[in-house]
């Protein structure tokens, strides 16, 4: 976790947690979500991580959950793992237009600049 950093902010720097869940957590371990990371003792950093081990999915867990669905949708053809597949947009966006963070750079057509 950062450093000098508020514990609800802190928190959703692991992957997995956002801040819903971030609040949520330190709910449930009765710490103040106002409190800073560099005044946590040593039993609280303890209670927050046995917190999340126990109930959260996160960091290279639910990476390799998140990939092996997307193989699965790959695998068995569907129009959502054949978007995958192809590197386009996979949620119904438009690509006629826009779609570049997708589809990648443009490819530039021979011949097209005019003099």
């Amino acid at each position: 976790m950062p450093k000098n950093k508020r514990l609800d902010v802190a928190l959703t720097y692991i992957f997995g947690i956002g801040r819903a869940t971030a609040l949520k957590i330190l709910d449930t371990t009765g710490i103040e979500w106002t409190k800073k990371t560099d005044d946590l003792s040593g039993d609280e950093v303890n209670v927050i991580r046995k917190e999340i081990e126990s109930n959260f999915k996160v960091e290279g867990d639910l990476r390799r959950d998140i990939t092996g669905n997307i193989k699965r949708l790959m695998d068995i053809g569907c129009y959502r793992g054949l978007r995958h597949r192809k590197g386009l947009p996979v949620r119904g966006q438009r690509t006629h237009t826009n779609a570049r963070t997708r589809k990648g750079p443009r490819r530039s057509a021979v011949g097209k600049k005019k003099k």
